[in-house]
Order: C-alpha cells, then structure tokens, then sequence
C-alpha cells in the first residue's frame, strides 16, 4: 500500500488550498460563496468547447475556455439581476442549473465524439489530483502566488471593502476596481481547483476552512494565514485518505475533512464555538441564581430592618415560589463562595454577601429608576427590565447612570437606594 502521495501532487495541494483558504476568507465575508459555487458551474460547458474547439486536453487551455465561460455567467447574472425583478439569489440558481446542465450535455456528446471521448474531461465534476502532472502545478503556483501576492498588496484596501464599501469610497478608493479585483481572485482561485477537487465541490474548498479560521479570530489578517494553513491541512489529509481507501475520489475525501474541520471549530472555537457558548450561558444562568437569591435575603432583611438574622428555607423559597430543593442548592453555591452561611435552623449572609447583595439591589432600583424618569414608564413596570438588567451592568455603567441620575436616594417605589454595608449599620445602630 502507498501511503503518501507523489510530492508534485502535495505540492499542488498546498497551493490549491492556501489559495483558496485564503481568497475563501474575502468570499465569506463579502458573502460571495455562492458566486464562487456558481463560477464553478458555469466553467463545466466552458471545458467542453475548448476541447472540441482545439481538440487538446491541455490544462490552460481548458481552463481559459473554463474562464470564458464562467464570465459569461457572472455577466449574466449581473442582467438578470438589473434588468428584471429577480433577486441575486434567484439569478445565481438559473446560471448554475443552466450552465452545470450544459456542460453535462456537452459531455455526454463528446463521449461519443469522433474525434476522441470524454477521458479526462470529466474528472472537472468531482476533481482528481491524480491526474496533477508537473506542467499543472507549475501553472497553479504561479496562479496561486498571483493571487495571494495581491491579496497581501491591497491587503488594507480589500479590508475596507468587505467591512465597509461605503467608507472605503469616501477614502477615495476605486470601490468598484477593487470589487472587480476581489471577483477576479475568485475567478482564478475557482480554476486552479477544478483539476482537484471539481466543478461540484469547489466551493466546499473555498468556504469551510474560511468558516472554520473565523471561529478562532476576529482579525482578518489571522483569519487568512489560519484558513490557508486549514485549506492545506485539509487537502493532504484528502489526498491521503483517497490515497490509502479504494474507491474514494480525492475531491470529495479533501471537502470532507474540510467539513470536519469547519464542524469542530464550531463546536469547540473558544469564543465563538457553540461548546463555549453553552458554557457560558450555563454560567450565567448560574450568577443569575445566586444573585436573585442573595437579594431575596437583603429584602427580607429590608423589611424587618434586621440583617444579621437567619431565615429558614421556606421564607427563602416564598419569595419567587421556588422549591425548597431549589433555594438550597443555590444555598449550597452561596455557602461554597463564602456569601453565606447556615446557622440556627437557618441560612444568613455573611458581610461579604451583604455588600454583595446591596450592590445587586442599587443597580436594580438604579435602573428601574431611570426607566421611569427617561422613558416615562410607570413605577410598576419597571421591575421586570431592571431584574434582567441588574445581572449585566458593570461598575462603570452604575457609575454613568447614578451621575445621570444626580445620585438618587430613592427608587420610583420610593424604597431606599443601598449604599453602605447594611450588616455594619445594623451592629452600630444597635
């Protein structure tokens, strides 16, 4: 069994997915794929007239016909688009059908064709990386490092078109050059992949490892080098596991681990990955818990004007209508994090939870307070916004707010604003 393909085949492999990492991160921001997907389409009946123009398998010149023809589709897309009423979606699905059933057609002639058969031609609809020869990895590294000498020349200009067209035009940029650039790039990276991974699944190539570099970064810059490292990763992998497994193409093997790439970092990216979302929605879930609860004991100690007195789990559990069950796991939570402690029967705050729980109810009547005054809502609908808001404000918001608010000393209820350590006041009271 051979285990590692010819080193021209890795090479062009490398190439190929540099480059499309690469250009993938400008399509996916721009939200471009589906051109991509439909250049790649369009190319197929391209292909076929340049061989039965020329009679020659040569790559370039199948890949010019393949140009030629994928223009004429982007043209066609742009009249369709401008001239009826048809949307940029509806447009790219005509172009794709008509011109992928075209080429289908055109190959299935030149089976039959005198003057040879569709031998090699087809291997553009699902790629072959087999089929890479010498001649074609040169031509690819030289497409290859067009592009991405380009794409780092007007690394900055390109930035600003895809975050924001509009401002780069006030720059005095040539938005529309630098859109015909960027679609030329697509262009010549779409034709550099038809040899290896098709008509069908280039644009697999293009998107996933872009779609999986932009869970791991917010910098475009590092969204690049990561996606073309991706694209690379992901094409030796395929070409690998077509190598050492019968009957499995290239093509689909290299957009198939790009897929699992694409899927792991969506699930396990630190800061965008559903896994981290989870966790940190879990995590909030869990201050929201402890913090309703120690306001529930600062009301309680409120209203007896008593703060250092312990209370049963029920009068605890009668505030929200929660389970007893419920209130002490949360107990539990307080106790392990020193806010709280059992005593007497009972469970009470210690002055760590105190201050802890006089801050969560100043920011809560803060901003009940401010709904009633700026937005002139009535005092007894405010409690339900200030309870989701009294979890996310941060210090500096409380700050801006109480400034805003010329330091209140009352809610709209009319209950005190907390401001000292309630625990310390009661012992020097009494």
């Amino acid at each position: 069994m051979t285990w590692l393909p010819e080193w021209v085949v890795l090479e062009g492999l490398a190439i190929l997915g540099a480059t499309c990492g690469a250009v993938g991160s400008l399509a996916l921001l721009r939200r471009q794929n589906l051109l991509a997907d439909t250049l790649a389409h369009a190319a197929l009946p391209g292909i076929c007239l340049a061989y039965l123009i020329t009679g020659e398998k040569d790559l370039p010149l199948l890949l010019l016909g393949a140009a030629v023809s994928g223009t004429l589709g982007v043209w066609l897309i742009l009249a369709i688009v401008q001239t009826s009423r048809l949307k940029q979606d509806a447009a790219l699905g005509i172009v794709l059908s008509t011109f992928f059933a075209l080429g289908l057609l055109l190959l299935t002639y030149l089976q039959n064709f005198p003057a040879g058969n569709q031998a090699g031609l087809n291997t553009f609809i699902y790629g072959q990386v087999a089929y890479l020869r010498g001649d074609h990895v040169r031509w690819m590294l030289g497409v290859g490092v067009i592009v991405l000498f380009l794409i780092a020349l007007l690394y900055k200009e390109f930035k600003l078109v895809c975050f924001d067209p509009e401002y780069a035009q006030t720059l005095g940029l040539r938005r529309r050059l630098l859109e015909f650039l960027l679609a030329m790039l697509l262009v010549l990276t779409v034709l550099i992949s038809l040899r290896s991974v098709g008509v069908v699944l280039t644009v697999g190539l293009l998107t996933a490892p872009a779609a999986a570099a932009r869970q791991w970064t917010n910098r475009l810059s590092a969204m690049i080098v990561l996606a073309a490292g991706i694209g690379v990763v992901c094409s030796w992998i395929g070409a690998l596991w077509s190598q050492n497994v019968p009957l499995t193409p290239a093509g689909p093997a290299i957009v198939l681990t790009a897929s699992v790439f694409m899927l792991g970092s969506l699930l396990l990216a630190p800061r965008r990955g559903v896994l981290a979302e989870w966790l940190r929605q879990l995590a909030h879930r869990r201050k929201v818990r402890l913090e309703n609860l120690l306001s529930d004991f600062y009301r309680l100690g409120e209203i007896r004007h008593v703060w250092d007195r312990p209370w049963s789990v029920a009068d605890l559990a009668a505030v929200r209508g929660l389970t007893p069950d419920a209130v002490r796991r949360t107990l539990n939570d307080l106790e392990d994090a020193g806010l709280a402690v059992e005593s007497d029967g009972g469970w009470q705050l210690t002055q760590q939870g105190l201050d802890e729980a006089a801050r969560i109810v100043r920011m809560h009547r803060l901003w009940e307070l401010y709904l009633s005054r700026r937005l002139d809502l009535a005092a007894d609908h405010t409690h339900r916004d200030a309870e989701a808001m009294e979890h996310v404000l941060t210090p500096e918001l409380v700050a801006e707010l109480e400034a805003a608010l010329e330091h209140p000393e009352t809610d709209p209820q009319g209950k005190p604003i907390p401001r000292g350590r309630p625990l310390a006041e009661n012992h020097e009271r009494n």
